[in-house]
């Protein structure tokens, strides 16, 4: 889920990469993620266009809206709307529940190993991120750095909000500068390895496990899209949720209080308050699901009735079965094996991994090597 709302985007990558199959909750934000979604939200810059929470263009998210909803089959939603300002507060709620554990390992293992992992990656040395989320993770790892060396840190979102969120609770790190990138992942990380001085070594934070989001071949096609944008021996620190019992996985995406519920359907409330829509969520509820083959959780609004629906700022009405659903999220889990086979077929070896004891969470320590001319 993300997207902490892993920000997103209109990527350059998006055209790549986006289906609206992919979600993102995990993203910590996909910076698009918010998501990934990001996938591809449109980032800066859009001249004078209306534009919607999370800084995404009203054009696009209506684009996106009538293209998802008027899909033969299975309806969908980009989990990249997820985060405007209410979705983002929620997500914030959603990452201290007790049924949640992912945000909580994440911060965990950062803490714990930001001295061993910034001793990996050669002075001098620049750090970014890819999507902000709320600046707590990254802040360890920052601090590591600035006792060694002045350095300066770049969080990639498409989010202001999000960047704004990330810059002041790091504002006060000795010897780190923050220099927000308001663009989506792969053009940002291409702008922070233009201006790299000779010498230094980038380290890409893709933390939260916003990968998760991803389709399996779109993520390693996309980490293998972050590869291109690096140097051999530049690093990158992935986060990936690991598989666990499934009724542990099913209650993480479907809380008691109902907190995830309310992040789910606040999709429908934004298509309202943005768009005109007439969804009565009465009329809807939350449903997460394992999905055995694929290895990941799905989540799903289901229409509790046969309904009609209005959307007039995107030029649709749709009409759906009591049972059908609109689909608004991936979340595909690993194993630490899987992390390192997907690693090294995007470019990188594995140097590292660490893992959280409470939540089964997997940092890994990749390392950007050269092409092998044989192929």
């Amino acid at each position: 889920m993300i997207p902490e709302p892993a920000g997103a985007s209109s990527h350059a990558w998006a055209a790549i990469a986006y289906r609206p199959g992919q979600r993102s909750r995990d993203n910590d934000r996909f910076g698009y993620p918010s998501c990934m979604g990001k996938q591809e939200a449109r980032g800066a810059g859009s001249g004078g266009e209306a534009r919607g929470g999370g800084g995404v263009s009203l054009r696009e998210f209506a684009a996106d809206v009538r293209a998802g909803l008027s899909k033969q089959g299975q309806r969908e939603l980009p989990s990249k709307y997820f985060y405007d300002e209410v979705g983002s507060a929620l997500f914030e709620a959603i990452s201290v529940l007790p049924e949640y554990g992912l945000t909580r390992a994440d911060e965990r293992i950062v803490r714990a190993h930001a001295d061993e992992i910034v001793s990996r990656v050669p002075s001098p040395a620049i750090v970014a991120e890819l999507g902000s989320g709320s600046g707590r993770k990254p802040r360890w790892i920052l601090g590591s750095l600035g006792r060694r060396e002045p350095a300066v840190y770049y969080p990639i979102d498409i989010s202001p909000a999000a960047l704004a969120r990330c810059e002041w609770e790091l504002s006060r790190i000795p010897s780190v500068r923050i220099i927000g990138m308001l663009n989506p992942y792969l053009e940002g990380l291409k702008e922070v390895a233009s201006r790299r001085k000779d010498g230094q070594r980038i380290l890409v934070l893709f933390l939260g496990s916003t990968i998760g989001n991803f389709d399996r071949p779109v993520g390693e096609q996309f980490l293998g899209q972050v590869r291109s944008a690096l140097l051999p021996g530049d690093a990158l620190l992935l986060g990936t949720d690991l598989e666990k019992p499934i009724p542990q996985m099913l209650a993480a995406y479907d809380d008691p209080v109902g907190v995830t519920a309310a992040f789910n359907l606040n999709l429908l409330a934004r298509i309202n308050r943005e768009l005109g829509g007439d969804f009565d969520l009465r009329r809807w509820r939350h449903a997460a699901r394992w999905d055995e083959q694929q290895r990941r959780i799905e989540m799903h609004l289901v229409s509790q009735e046969r309904q009609t629906v209005r959307i007039p700022r995107a030029g649709v009405e749709v009409s759906f079965r009591q049972d059908e659903t609109i689909w608004t999220e991936n979340s595909h889990k690993y194993t630490p094996d899987l992390v390192a086979s997907m690693a090294q077929r995007a470019g990188f070896r594995c140097e590292a991994q660490w893992s959280d004891e409470e939540w089964p969470f997997a940092e890994s320590f990749l390392i950007a090597i050269s092409p092998d001319p044989s192929r």
